[in-house]
């Protein structure tokens, strides 16, 4: 079983004043504080693999995103855009007695670990597969296999999602989008995500939100580690090339082998990356 979430709540400010947000996450470890982020429709276990490896040497926060996995929603009216979300996640980290805190994150993680570096919230960025270095039709393509992902999981009967996931076949069916080796995937962790990509109450209003992103700026100043999959299929590997022109002191690294998540593909290649970033 997973472990229980925390849920920290403390007040941010919106259009409409200060309002409360509460945001679920699991905490272990030792050392230096390291915040997990997860990507689009996921949830915190999506750092599973790696997160005991992690914890060996780091404080590990991996976090439930607002509207996402335990997080309840943001306040009615917020939007789930940069300038929200970003705040929001700094907010945490000083309700819970983190002063810049290094970050990873994977996706739509990887974007906010960035904006958190941009805005010089964190000492070391590592961002696996991050969204924002899209072409419009990458982007086109991308959110129109998200929203794909997201009708399938909403129009499946839960005991046809458990009947899917005990095959090799059908965690195939259910997740190669973004695992590059999703028969390795546990019967019960394919059904905890579909679920959670289902009752994501964020995933229309963030997708709608990234709609105009793009990251356009450098992050100087820390350490930055931009991680792709050779075998992302959602977000193609030739976005890491413009990320590295974006940001030229970053470091590019490939992960052979690796799709979308590449936590689960490969955890200790993904350990040794954020380690290092992390140091």
């Amino acid at each position: 079983m997973p472990p229980t979430a925390s849920v920290s709540s403390f007040e941010i400010d919106t259009p409409r004043g200060k309002q409360t947000a509460s945001v679920a996450y699991h905490r272990a470890g030792l050392g230096e504080p390291l915040l997990l982020l997860h990507g689009i429709g996921h949830h915190r276990q999506a750092w599973d693999p790696v997160f005991g490896i992690l914890a060996a040497e780091r404080d590990v926060i991996a976090v439930d995103l607002p509207g996402f996995g335990e997080s309840p929603a943001l306040p009615d009216g917020v939007a789930y855009d940069l300038s929200t979300v970003v705040p929001t996640l700094a907010a945490l980290c000083k309700e819970l007695g983190i002063e810049r805190p290094h970050v990873a994150g994977n996706s739509l993680g990887g974007l906010l670990a960035l904006e958190l570096g941009r805005e010089n919230l964190v000492r070391s960025v590592t961002a696996l597969s991050p969204a924002g270095f899209w072409t419009r039709a990458e982007r086109r393509y991308a959110f129109g296999t998200l929203r794909g992902m997201r009708i399938g999981a909403s129009s499946m009967p839960l005991p046809l999602v458990e009947r899917l996931s005990r095959s090799t076949a059908g965690r195939f069916a259910l997740t190669s989008t973004i695992y590059a080796h999703p028969g390795r995937r546990s019967p019960e962790a394919v059904v905890a995500e579909t679920l959670a990509l289902r009752e994501a109450t964020g995933f229309e209003q963030t997708l709608a939100a990234g709609r105009d992103v793009l990251f356009r700026d450098d992050v100087p100043g820390i350490p930055v580690t931009i991680g792709w999959g050779t075998r992302d299929r959602l977000l193609l590997r030739r976005q890491g090339v413009r990320a590295k022109h974006i940001i030229p002191k970053a470091r590019l690294v490939r992960l052979p082998g690796c799709g979308h998540v590449p936590m689960h593909d490969d955890p200790a290649a993904v350990a040794r990356v954020i380690l290092d970033t992390s140091k």
